[in-house]
């Protein structure tokens, strides 16, 4: 009977506490399969593919507001392809000469 109190006071904290942190890692994990569908939806538009894309690398860049990463078309036969996508208006960018890319995705970028 002494145990119970001491039973009590240490798995009902240490039960609390695993329960917080698998809602905040599980919320993170949601986050980013919502981030990915995102952007592979934005890039199927941009496309105008029906096709499957993958996404891989991503690079969070401009606090947040943008990733860098490449992408490849279930339907192409070419490799991966780079891409830049801004999170605020869920704009794509394919082009690696044009600035949005080279400001935001460029190795300067990351240094």
């Amino acid at each position: 009977m002494k145990n119970r109190g001491l039973v009590l006071c240490l798995a009902v904290p240490v039960g609390f506490l695993l329960l917080l942190a698998g809602l905040i890692f599980g919320g993170q994990a949601i986050s980013a399969i919502k981030l990915d569908s995102e952007i592979e939806q934005a890039l199927a538009g941009k496309l105008a593919s029906s096709a499957a894309i993958e996404v891989d690398k991503l690079q969070r860049v401009n606090n947040g507001y943008g990733y860098c990463g490449v992408y490849k078309s279930a339907a192409s036969e070419n490799g991966y392809a780079s891409f830049f996508y801004n999170t605020i208006n869920g704009r794509v960018t394919l082009d690696i000469e044009s600035d949005r890319f080279t400001s935001n995705c460029g190795l300067s970028s990351f240094c």
